[in-house]
């Protein structure tokens, strides 16, 4: 059994979640967790770095197999080998698949409110960015307005970016909401990049789908991006990777790194082929105690969080405040900040419909998260007075 509740001091480690405030602050803001990577995979680096030479690497075969028989088992989809492309982070695969693409006057099409960098990605390869706006049910949840999805591309509309599981909404698109995107992606000539860097944290109820595991036709027009980093807790490891079925997109993706060295290192690689291949009953163990974790934040948000919402997370570690009803005279992450001294991402960086809103990180120990929620909650009680 892994301890979960174990508190790990990372202020001295080079966190950028634990080094970007004041010691008094509490953070539960960027996307990585407060646990211990699994033992298989400490292990391994050990070992690799008792090894003692760090020379250059090469195509991890035993890594490439791996993945492509869990993505089979997983998903019931058969990668090609030579589909799989290395970078050091989603981020960069994005950004890769997107120059790739680009054209002059191209836009990009993304789905706020989003991942901030997603929001970005356009003007870095000098396209313009496309915003199909997620609404929000009568329940909270958020869902796909599949008429605004339609009409927000143009006849300039070059790739559409999704992100699932979606972060910060925490949505677990259903196979026939991805179903229905990429038939018209696919009748409008729009290459799909789909950003499934979450798709290991599902809660119990939902089910992950890679989009291109679809249909083979689907497939040809996607590139798909995952990683081990937020699964495992080892974002700083810098391997991720790209699924790429049809030959000439891939060509076109390994074009775009202009002379940059294909993604990943030596450590990153026998960490990811350790986690993939050992780490199964530590991932299962993970998600119960995260689901734990999510029905703490929801209780406090029901019962203590006045006028506060979120939708229930389907996936990932993050939860999406709504703080527009609370009386704030302030943003809400600068007021949770000030007030509780506790550092929330800010809603309004993730484009429209995040102005009001603040994420907030529950991949942590449980009496770490308690502590938070009751500042949160203190804070709160002073605007009512």
């Amino acid at each position: 059994m892994h301890d979960f509740d174990r508190l790990i001091n990372r202020r001295a480690s080079e966190s950028l979640k634990w080094g970007s405030y004041e010691e008094d602050v509490l953070p539960m803001w960027v996307a990585d967790m407060d646990f211990a990577a699994p033992d298989p995979v400490i292990q391994s680096l050990r070992n690799r770095v008792d090894h003692g030479v760090f020379g250059y690497g090469m195509r991890p075969q035993p890594l490439i197999e791996t993945i492509a028989a869990r993505i089979r088992t997983l998903y019931h989809w058969d990668v090609p080998l030579d589909a799989i492309a290395f970078t050091p982070g989603v981020v960069p695969g994005f950004n890769l698949a997107v120059r790739s693409l680009a054209s002059a006057r191209g836009e990009l099409l993304i789905q706020t409110p989003v991942y901030p960098p997603f929001l970005k990605a356009a003007g870095h390869s000098g396209l313009l960015t496309q915003i199909n706006e997620l609404k929000r049910s009568t329940e909270g949840s958020y869902e796909i307005d599949f008429d605004a999805f339609q009409s927000a591309i143009t006849s300039s509309t070059l790739s559409f970016l999704l992100c699932n599981p979606h972060n910060p909404v925490g949505r677990v698109f259903r196979s026939e909401e991805l179903a229905r995107m990429a038939e018209i992606c696919l009748r409008n000539k729009i290459t799909i990049i789909s950003d499934e860097i979450h798709c290991d944290l599902v809660f119990e109820g939902h089910r992950h789908t890679p989009i291109a595991s679809l249909d083979p036709e689907i497939a040809k027009h996607t590139i798909t991006l995952m990683a081990p980093s937020k699964t495992f807790n080892m974002a700083g490891l810098e391997c991720s990777f790209a699924v790429i079925p049809d030959p000439e997109l891939r060509r076109r993706f390994e074009r775009s790194r202009g002379g940059m060295v294909p993604g990943g290192n030596l450590l990153g690689y026998a960490a990811a082929l350790a986690a993939y291949r050992e780490a199964h009953s530590w991932l299962e163990e993970l998600l119960k105690y995260l689901e734990a974790n999510r029905e703490l934040v929801l209780e406090f948000v029901s019962n203590r969080f006045h006028e506060i919402s979120m939708p229930r997370p389907e996936g990932t570690f993050l939860a999406w405040l709504d703080c527009r009803g609370a009386g704030f005279s302030e943003a809400p992450s600068s007021f949770f900040l000030k007030r509780a001294r506790v550092a929330l991402n800010d809603g309004r960086h993730f484009g429209p419909g995040g102005e009001g809103f603040v994420r907030l990180n529950f991949g942590c120990p449980r009496s770490v998260l308690q502590e938070g929620l009751e500042r949160m909650a203190r804070a709160i009680e002073t605007v009512r007075g």
